[in-house]
């Protein structure tokens, strides 16, 4: 089969691969019918995380059941499927109290699985997934073709905006403030929203992001950064700073945007893959502004999500702004690396 390989900074290749296989009773094998580029893939793509050999890439995935092992008992072969951007049994301590993405069993796409099994990524045209249980979510049937992007959207970054707002405490009639304009942060702005915020605050300089941000329920948008990024939301907030924040990019750069946007006594949500950050611990203390967040455990979710979409009440696949076939895969991260695209969907 083809599966998409980064083999050095920026030389992302579409290569044969050996076909995945059951390699143990609990493992389903998927065969993929869309799949996208992460905004955190991108860290690998450029380098900042070092690649030091060639490696299957891509953790978020839709697709229809072909095999599955003998242990499996909620899936069946024909069953369409999402699957969250961690591998998790569902059944340990930390996934009963719905950390999934701290799973005593948990394993990554393009690594290997817990007894050493190589693991393959979600780019490509199959992928095994080990714990099928515990980790895919089923629809049973082939949804409408125009809900694939948003169904899609859930194995991460719709989930992990969602976890983004739950962990800022957005609450009712609140103004909320989001530091990021990717796909996380543009579905942070919905999450937001759909948690009945009465403002949202969207921190953008792309017109393009602008607009999908306010299509998502963001009512104001602030271009400036910095302190007068700061300065200009204290203004929309007469002086207040915003009830709660959500910070979606994972730099020491947008931590402290966020933080200085963020009211005393509030919370900001993190969710960005940290790269060289200190939390601003003084700054915390004296304003009592609290941090919480982390590694989104979308597994827990996802079946309220997907409900909603099946529903027609939201729509977060309008993220995706590039659809390309998975031989172009070189292109659609080109196209994010050169932020000429928000979020590229994959078909094999």
């Amino acid at each position: 089969m083809k599966a998409t390989i980064l083999h050095a900074p920026r030389d992302i290749r579409l290569d044969d691969v050996a076909d995945p296989q059951v390699l143990a009773p609990t493992d389903a094998v998927v065969r993929v019918v869309a799949a996208c580029v992460c905004g955190s893939d991108l860290w690998n793509y450029r380098g900042v995380n070092e690649v030091t050999s060639p490696r299957a890439i891509g953790h978020e995935l839709v697709g229809v059941v072909t095999d599955i092992g003998a242990e499996v008992r909620s899936l069946r072969v024909g069953d369409f499927v999402i699957s969250p951007f961690t591998i998790s049994d569902n059944t340990c301590p930390h996934c009963q109290v719905g950390m999934q993405s701290a799973c005593e069993n948990i394993s990554y796409f393009g690594t290997t699985d817990r007894q050493g099994r190589p693991l393959g990524a979600a780019q490509a045209e199959y992928a095994r997934i080990p714990f099928a249980d515990g980790t895919l979510v089923s629809l049973r049937d082939m949804p409408d073709d125009d809900l694939v992007p948003s169904l899609l959207t859930l194995a991460d970054v719709m989930g992990t905006g969602w976890h983004a707002a739950l962990s800022a405490g957005v609450r009712e009639g609140d103004t909320v403030c989001v530091v990021g304009d990717g796909a996380v942060g543009l579905l942070g702005v919905l999450a937001a929203h759909l948690m009945g915020a009465e403002r949202i605050i969207a921190m953008s300089r792309h017109a393009d992001r602008q607009a999908l941000a306010r299509q998502f329920g963001a009512t104001d948008i602030v271009a400036e950064r910095g302190e007068d990024g700061a300065a200009r939301v204290l203004d929309l907030t007469g002086g207040v700073g915003a009830d709660a924040t959500l910070e979606c990019v994972g730099t020491k750069a947008s931590l402290d945007q966020a933080m200085a946007c963020a009211r005393p006594g509030s919370t900001v949500g993190f969710v960005g893959v940290p790269h060289g950050v200190q939390p601003p611990v003084e700054l915390m203390f004296r304003k009592n502004i609290g941090l919480a967040g982390g590694m989104a455990p979308v597994r827990q979710y996802l079946p309220e999500l997907r409900d909603r979409v099946l529903a027609g009440g939201i729509n977060p696949g309008a993220v995706f702004d590039l659809h390309l076939p998975l031989d172009q895969v070189a292109e659609g991260y080109a196209a994010m690396d050169e932020r000429r695209a928000v979020k590229t969907l994959l078909r094999p």
